[in-house]
């Protein structure tokens, strides 16, 4: 038997870098938490500002009665990226993550993958981004308090998010579990924030600029009810993100000027459900564009009823791509079939068996 009978090595097209939750952990550390967070708010408001050139479509979700699974996807000319993604509120109880994630991008010139990598902690980090993104455009000119009511994995990263991007230094704290609230006190005083924990949604508020409610139960639920928001608020709801789910009662809505990121999917998954199917609501792209108004007063109360776009992943997955293969992050996973003859497929898997 000749050496060309036997099945070769995967040549250098067979290769996709991959990004491990051990080596992201070991990136973003590189990086710095708040630099990451601040270069990756950066790639996501470029491709805001470009948000025509995208191909866009609500995500593609599978409901059942413990949670959601979802495929998240989105292209521009270069390139085509995805995520998949669950929601399992009851999966803490059991000793899981309520979010796991991967993601790949891919090159839409050959539809080969450039880039497979975990995305449980970087859709975390992208969510907080976002967060602190949208409100360097609304919320009040110089706050210095942010209320956060859910205290469970996302927690941290939007402190830290909020801190990098708009100075906040002053946290207030709730969660039903007591045992929340004591992990995120533990964690995000050890990160030097001045740390309150409060015995109410209510005292949580109290002074407070901009509330960020993030709650994980799969239900209509009204974690603000009318009277805790006064004039002058900004509201960071990122816990409502499919249909049945909510944080906030619909008087909220009423009062407050609402921005959302793709209104196509908010209505279905987001606080405006609560609303009709045309009820008027504001694009972030727009504003970030100047072409449409963000906050225009002190007492304007302005609500981000966030529910993560494809878009926003696309722009982690560019960032990290870049970070990845500069800082030699990113492993070769042997993932893609390459016969000497693109013809011969069939041939490759028999000389594999030789």
């Amino acid at each position: 038997m000749t050496d060309t009978q036997f099945a070769p090595a995967p040549s250098s097209l067979a290769y996709v870098p991959f990004l491990s939750v051990e080596n992201m952990m070991k990136m973003v550390h590189a990086i710095g938490v708040e630099t990451f967070l601040t270069e990756l708010a950066g790639y996501i408001e470029d491709d805001f500002k470009r948000w025509p050139e995208f191909d866009k479509t609500p995500r593609v979700a599978s409901h059942s009665r413990e949670g959601v699974i979802e495929l998240m996807p989105t292209a521009d000319s270069d390139n085509y990226g995805f995520k998949y993604v669950n929601g399992h509120p009851k999966n803490t109880k059991e000793g899981y993550q309520t979010v796991t994630a991967f993601g790949v991008l891919s090159s839409v010139a050959n539809g080969y993958p450039i880039l497979l990598t975990e995305m449980t902690v970087l859709t975390a980090l992208r969510t907080a981004a976002t967060s602190a993104l949208v409100a360097k455009y609304l919320a009040p000119e110089g706050s210095q308090t942010m209320a956060m009511i859910g205290n469970g994995a996302q927690c941290e990263f939007q402190a830290m998010a909020f801190r990098a991007l708009l100075g906040i230094e002053t946290l207030r704290l709730y969660d039903i579990d007591a045992g929340a609230t004591d992990k995120a006190v533990r964690n995000l005083t050890a990160q030097g924030f001045n740390v309150t924990a409060c015995k109410s949604a209510e005292e949580a508020v109290e002074g407070a600029e901009i509330i960020t409610t993030c709650t994980a139960d799969k239900q209509y639920a009204t974690i603000l009810t009318d009277n805790m928001v006064g004039p002058g608020v900004h509201i960071n709801a990122i816990g409502g993100d499919c249909p049945g789910k909510t944080e906030l009662h619909k008087d909220i809505l009423l009062r407050s000027s609402i921005f959302v990121e793709y209104p196509e999917q908010t209505r279905i998954e987001g606080e405006i459900q609560q609303l009709d199917e045309d009820y008027p609501v504001t694009e972030l792209w727009q504003v970030m564009l100047g072409q449409a108004q963000g906050r225009t007063d002190a007492q304007q109360i302005t609500l981000f009823d966030s529910v993560g776009f494809a878009i926003e992943d696309f722009s982690a997955l560019r960032y990290v791509h870049a970070k990845a293969t500069d800082g030699g992050f990113a492993e070769k996973l042997d993932l893609l079939a390459d016969p000497d003859d693109p013809r011969d497929l069939f041939g490759m898997l028999q000389r594999a068996n030789a």
